[in-house]
């Protein structure tokens, strides 16, 4: 009898079954599971804990966060990851953030960016490497003036059509002469350039300005020089938190005459809110979105403040705003690609919640603003019911136009 064909036999069998038995191992790791698109990368960078905290701040990563869930979370069928950082109201700090994330992170588009100072450096950073910007907090005029860039697009109302709502509203109501406090980094410096021109282009006087440093706790000296000008009005060009203190200390008694008026150049709702309608009432606001000025703000609106706990800044819903935009760009221009994106924004209408809107060769978002004035205390009927409108003002008509602005762009 021949043994040796059972055994050969046996042998294959072992050779055969050997690499299943090996796979069923317990102790031997899984294979990596087939890795997934990458995502889409956006970076909102802002001021986390600085004077502009409140109204930027997380409340510009939950914008941008509702704006990828409404988007569906994905682009391109890959999908959209969000990530934050803090710069510090620093142009350094933001200019290397921004440099590791394109670098090194893979970040695709930036968003946010509430600080001028900070925002005309990204803007150089993001152009030198085709990358994305989507500005929604810093004001200053030169991002779509003598700076301008492809890859940017302007978002926040800035410095000229602040300046000239507020201004033409305040000397047609008899202020016919200013006094500016003005914030002393590249936002105060553009708004207060902006505001005297409008100023004097209305046949007013200017009688004086001061600067101070950001983030400033005792305005006394220069509420002093302002109340010694004895101009009927003084200007805040400043925001968030040296607005909110420039406020409460020129309501104190004798800080100012009895003739003199404040007019908040850029003010958030957050700021009335945090000084209060007595001190507050009768201020000019000039917003491009209010969050009761229809049924889509109101609806935006009632998500953000369920996390939030308060309303949307006009710069939180313009940060939610300008992501949504730019997904549905990436989309139609089939690419991350950002010369090929903001083309496609710039060829795209944009919808600023319920009001039509587009983006010119600048970068400069265009949509209709609305004068508003502070109510008083017994005209508010509800939380949050701080403004009653004056009237609207046409894009057209608010921002600069596209050929007195000095962009290098405009042929």
């Amino acid at each position: 009898m021949n043994l040796r064909l059972p055994v050969l036999a046996m042998l294959a069998l072992i050779a055969i079954r050997a690499p299943a038995l090996a796979d069923a191992d317990p102790t031997t790791p899984p294979a990596p599971a087939p890795e997934g698109p990458a995502p889409v990368k956006i970076g909102i960078l802002t001021d986390e804990a600085g004077p502009y905290a409140e109204n930027g701040g997380q409340g510009n990563v939950v914008a941008a966060r509702l704006a990828v869930a409404d988007y569906g979370g994905k682009v391109l069928g890959r999908p959209i990851a969000l990530q934050d950082a803090d710069h510090k109201n620093d142009p350094a700090v933001g200019g290397a953030i921004l440099t590791q994330w394109f670098d090194q992170a893979g970040v695709d588009a930036v968003a946010g960016l509430s600080t001028s100072s900070v925002a005309l450096a990204a803007q150089e950073i993001a152009r030198t490497r085709n990358k994305t910007l989507l500005i929604a907090g810093a004001p200053d005029s030169d991002l779509t003036g003598k700076a301008c860039s492809a890859t940017s697009s302007h978002w926040a109302e800035d410095t000229y059509a602040l300046a000239r709502a507020t201004t033409e509203a305040v000397v047609q109501s008899g202020g016919d002469s200013w006094f500016f406090l003005t914030v002393d980094y590249a936002f105060g410096l553009a708004m207060e350039r902006d505001a005297i021109e409008a100023v004097k282009a209305q046949g007013a006087l200017v009688l004086g300005r001061v600067r101070h440093p950001l983030a400033t706790t005792d305005f006394s000296a220069y509420l002093a020089a302002a109340k010694a000008s004895e101009a009927k009005i003084i200007g805040l060009a400043n925001a968030g938190l040296d607005t909110i203190t420039a406020i409460r200390q020129a309501t104190v008694a004798g800080a100012l005459t009895p003739r003199q008026s404040l007019a908040g150049l850029l003010v958030y709702i957050t700021d009335i809110d945090a000084v209060g309608l007595a001190a507050a009432q009768r201020l000019y606001v000039t917003e491009g979105f209010y969050w009761d000025q229809n049924d889509a703000a109101r609806a935006f609106a009632k998500r953000f403040n369920a996390e939030v706990h308060h309303m949307p800044t006009k710069q939180q819903a313009a940060t939610y705003a300008s992501v949504l935009h730019y997904l549905k760009a990436v989309d139609a221009a089939g690419t991350v690609e950002a010369k090929a994106v903001n083309a496609k924004m710039r060829a795209m209408p944009v919808d600023f919640f319920g009001r039509a809107g587009s983006i010119r060769p600048d970068g400069r978002v265009l949509y209709d603003l609305t004068l508003y004035q502070v109510k008083s205390p017994a005209e508010s009927q509800y939380a949050w019911d701080y403004y009653k409108k004056v009237r609207d003002i046409p894009a057209d008509a608010a921002f600069r136009p596209l050929a007195d602005g000095g962009c290098p762009l405009v042929k």
